[in-house]
């Protein structure tokens, strides 16, 4: 059974960082893409960060150059280190990914194209 479980969320100032998790269990991170969803009160969900399997990452152009998304294989655990925070960055943030892996059948940042998510982590920015 595909689990994800986020933690690492909280409350900060801005200019401040978080470091969020996302433990996976049911499959290995190693073998198909994950990313980093958010969702602020009234607005949709939307794409912050993801890696494929290879490694290789991608970034939405709001937290480009701020946010570093990574895994740990070993630990089977998905990371997302979030620096220069800014109050609009305040959102739940969830871990999503697509398992098992058949390829991309659409935009890197449509939750059509994930079939499992954790249950979000709550990160504030005053």
């Amino acid at each position: 059974q595909v689990q994800l479980v986020e933690s690492g969320g909280g409350s900060v100032q801005a200019g401040g960082s978080l470091r969020l998790s996302c433990a996976a269990s049911g499959y290995t991170v190693s073998s198909t893409r994950m990313a980093w969803f958010r969702q602020a009160p009234g607005k949709e969900r939307e794409g912050v960060a993801a890696i494929e399997r290879g490694g290789s990452t991608a970034y939405a152009g709001s937290v480009k150059g701020r946010f570093t998304v990574s895994k740990d294989n070993a630990k089977n655990t998905l990371y997302l280190q979030m620096d220069s925070l800014k109050p609009e960055d305040t959102a739940m943030y969830y871990c999503a990914t697509k398992t098992p892996w058949c390829g991309s059948r659409g935009p890197l940042w449509d939750t059509r194209e994930y079939n499992y998510w954790g249950q979000g982590t709550q990160v504030t920015v005053s």
